[in-house]
């Protein structure tokens, strides 16, 4: 696969190609071209092209993309196929709500456990994942390779939480912790996220629709006393 220095929307754009890509497949579709997969994601065929021009040549000019093929090589190069694995630091709600029902193995994570203070957890099983003592992360991870975090520990935890994980090998944080933990001279990578981002984009879009259509009806209620 070729691999070359790849925009940040790029990369935000290829999870979407592969959530349209399994609901394709679903659907029994097996092939698709870059104007219909454009079409049904709100994209140009021209982007589509590049973006996947960005790691190798998949389409063929007068045919499309074979939609199975097409999944397993946007898999590819999300590395789902690479058998990375997780720890989760953190079982409260948002940490709870992860380990019930959300399908790490799917994405191609494997959970090997999680982490919490609380004594009433440590030693259960929820949804086949030990919960451990955090008083045994460091050896935890000196014995296991683990390639990425979750991090949904309180906020007033989360940074010295992060300096723990970082200071024993961890290079990756998924971050619940509403925390931002984005450093621009550290090499960790950290996914932020903010649930707030998403409802707060939505308001600022309603908001503007209804400021739109406000000033189409004064226009327009302007219009009419003109006329009489």
């Amino acid at each position: 696969m070729k691999r070359v220095k790849v925009s940040n929307n790029v990369i935000r754009r290829i999870p979407r190609y592969l959530r349209k890509l399994d609901e394709l497949m679903e659907a029994g579709v097996t092939r698709i071209s870059s104007f219909d997969l454009g079409q049904q994601l709100g994209l140009t065929p021209s982007q589509i092209r590049q973006d996947f021009s960005c790691f190798g040549e998949f389409g063929q000019q007068g045919y499309g993309y074979n939609v199975a093929a097409l999944r397993e090589q946007v898999a590819a190069i999300l590395g789902m196929d690479r058998g990375f694995s997780a720890i989760l630091i953190g079982v409260g709600n948002i940490g709870r709500a992860l380990m019930d029902n959300f399908c790490f193995s799917e994405w191609g994570f494997h959970l090997l456990s999680a982490f919490e203070v609380n004594p009433a957890l440590i030693g259960t099983e929820l949804s086949g994942v030990l919960i451990r003592s955090m008083d045994e992360l460091e050896s935890f991870l000196a014995e296991n390779k683990v390639d990425v975090a979750v991090l949904s520990v309180p906020k007033e935890a989360a940074l010295r939480v992060t300096e723990r994980l970082t200071k024993n090998g961890i290079r990756a944080i998924w971050n619940f912790t509403n925390v931002e933990l984005t450093d621009p001279n550290s090499s960790i990578l950290v996914e932020n996220v903010h649930f707030s981002d998403s409802l707060l984009s939505l308001s600022y879009y309603i908001s503007e629709r209804k400021d739109e259509e406000a000033a189409r009806a004064a226009r327009a209620e302007k219009l009419a006393g003109a006329e009489k």
